[in-house]
């Protein structure tokens, strides 16, 4: 029978771990934890649960520049990454020991739970959240960016977008966490921004979060989240914000003139743009024929067909 090896990258894990480990024994025919220089009790906590600790001894604030060491450190035919923060149900454990047993593919995107102050985010763009998490190894690999896509070669195959195939993430816990969190990928990614060449243009500070918070509240219908939706798109949004002031910060706070009638524009087309998904909300909460003033209305305002 083919053997699955889990593989967890911690950093500072130390509550966590009791958890993730006794999830991944689900599944698991050995766990290897692979350590990014804890300074908590991770790595003594999880020798004593019984996993194969190893070190990555690159200074590193996010998982991705690991993952590979992490596979590499695994005998199993089959690989199940799993994060510290998330646990794998019994009918998504059942679901895995039959693919490895009889797969038509090579790798496997799954569906996640994202579990967010204390609510399971199905809208927001938070749901399903694929993640390429179980597949046979050496057919999957990642590049050292922050939330870089996995490389892959064969067959791929996601699992049903349903509940009981979905991995547990018990993400953010509470607004300091949120912030702990942003404050550090923010760091990140405006630094990769600067890497490729971008230079600050202001009206990015306008347009970014504004597509953000939209996005994630009227296309991803947040709204459906309740409190939590609306609470999660103006942190996403806000989190675009502080990435883009990060960028001008690291060109010294190099000075842009701005007129009035630049900024008025500039927030004019990002009302437009709310006003259409004002718009668009209100229709779809109204039948066709009623609706046909908005969507004439529309139309003349922003060129959209009804």
């Amino acid at each position: 029978m083919n053997k699955i090896s889990v593989v967890i990258n911690t950093k500072n894990e130390e509550k966590n771990l009791p958890r993730v480990i006794a999830s991944a024994r689900k599944i698991a025919d050995e766990i290897v934890v692979v350590d990014m220089k804890s300074e908590d009790l991770t790595v003594k906590m999880a020798k004593k649960l019984g996993a194969k600790v190893y070190t990555f001894d690159k200074p590193v604030n996010y998982v991705e520049p690991a993952r590979n060491y992490a596979i590499g450190k695994a005998k199993g035919e089959w690989i199940y990454l799993l994060d510290a923060d998330e646990e794998i149900s019994a009918t998504l454990a059942k679901k895995i020991k039959d693919l490895s047993k009889s797969s038509k593919a090579d790798y496997y995107r799954i569906p996640r739970k994202n579990i967010i102050f204390g609510k399971w985010m199905k809208y927001s763009r938070w749901w399903p959240d694929y993640k390429i998490r179980f597949f046979k190894k050496g057919f999957v690999s990642w590049g050292d960016e922050i939330h870089s896509i996995p490389i892959t070669k064969g067959k791929g195959v996601d699992l049903p977008e349903k509940e009981d195939f979905a991995i547990i993430h018990h993400n953010y816990k509470d607004l300091d966490q949120y912030f702990e969190r942003m404050n550090r990928y923010t760091n990140i990614q405006a630094n990769d921004l600067i890497k490729s060449g971008y230079k600050l243009i202001w009206k990015d500070l306008v347009k970014k979060p504004t597509s953000e918070f939209l996005s994630r509240y009227f296309a991803g219908e947040g709204y459906k989240d309740g409190l939590h939706g609306l609470a999660l798109a103006m942190l996403q949004a806000f989190s675009e914000v502080v990435l883009y002031l990060k960028v001008w910060q690291e060109e010294k706070f190099l000075e842009q003139t701005i007129t009035l009638k630049e900024t008025v524009e500039e927030f004019g087309r990002s009302g437009d743009e709310l006003d259409w998904w004002l718009t668009e909300s209100s229709i779809k909460e109204t039948n066709f024929v009623k609706s046909l003033p908005k969507r004439i209305k529309r139309k003349i305002r922003h060129g959209k067909k009804t």
